[in-house]
């Protein structure tokens, strides 16, 4: 029998940590098991996200398609992590197709989980167990990030004052993963707080070797967890939030986000 860890999310819940510290430890894992991440899901974690976006059947489909592609490429039995945030859909304060904000993961998340559900028993049989691991985040420290994340990612021009008032009802991760654990009964929802493994070596990595038993002495030759995606000071959002209100190409506008970025004294 297969045991599947699925890691479905959410964003800015310290997903990049975590399949970092995996990839960092794959060779030393391997003996417990075998972990996927963002580059080995082929177009499946892209399909994901669009099908937030744009919710029709035929764009699950096309996830449905890319995803049994992937798993058609997995070897059977032991235990395998599948680690993509993009498996929950998109990142609440991105527009659906028409211009809609999205406020919430909710039915695009359960319809993706469903078809995963499906395609790993399709792939590992009717008996193959299934698990869901949600990383989550205290709700307002999570849009904070999430607004500092669209500032550098697309054309945001709004403050952090004006972006939290379109979210009146906003649930937060907690919620979200309260709600996919009612929509996944009978499987198991796992869910790790981020801010329980802040100072954890690990990183919220931690939660996922705790749920596989993984032994103390293998645990203590890892290499520890990198930090991914950290947030930026109020400065540079402000630079960033003023760079989106100009009318800069996209090309011209990413070149000075990334010099932003970049530490200073650095060669271009």
């Amino acid at each position: 029998m297969t045991r599947i860890i699925v890691h479905a999310g959410f964003h800015k819940t310290g997903t990049t940590s975590l399949q970092d510290f995996l990839r960092d430890n794959r060779s030393a894992l391997a003996p417990c098991f075998r972990s996927y991440g963002k580059a080995d899901f082929l177009a499946a974690g892209a399909h994901a996200r669009i099908y937030a976006q744009r919710p029709f059947a035929w764009r699950l489909w096309r996830f449905r398609r890319s995803f049994r592609r992937f798993l058609n490429s997995v070897e059977t039995g032991g235990t395998i992590v599948l680690s993509r945030e993009t498996f929950s859909g998109g990142m609440p304060g991105h527009r659906r197709i028409g211009g809609a904000l999205m406020t919430s993961y909710a039915k695009p998340a359960t319809r993706l989980a469903g078809v995963i559900v499906a395609e790993l028993r399709r792939r590992f049989g009717p008996d193959a167990d299934i698990t869901f691991l949600y990383t989550t985040r205290e709700r307002e420290d999570w849009i904070r990030s999430v607004h500092g994340h669209l500032l550098r990612s697309i054309r945001l021009t709004l403050d952090f004052k004006s972006f939290r008032a379109q979210f009146p009802d906003l649930a937060g991760p907690e919620a979200e993963a309260a709600a996919m654990a009612r929509a996944l009964a009978p499987i198991p929802v796992v869910t790790a707080a981020l801010e329980d493994f802040a100072t954890h070596p690990e990183g919220p990595a931690a939660a996922l070797l705790d749920l596989l038993e993984v032994p103390a002495d293998l645990r203590a030759g890892l290499k520890p967890a990198r930090r991914g995606n950290s947030g930026q000071s109020g400065d540079m959002r402000e630079a960033f939030r003023e760079l989106n209100a100009q009318a800069l190409g996209k090309s011209e506008l990413k070149r000075r986000k990334d010099a932003l970025l970049r530490p200073k004294g650095t060669a271009t």
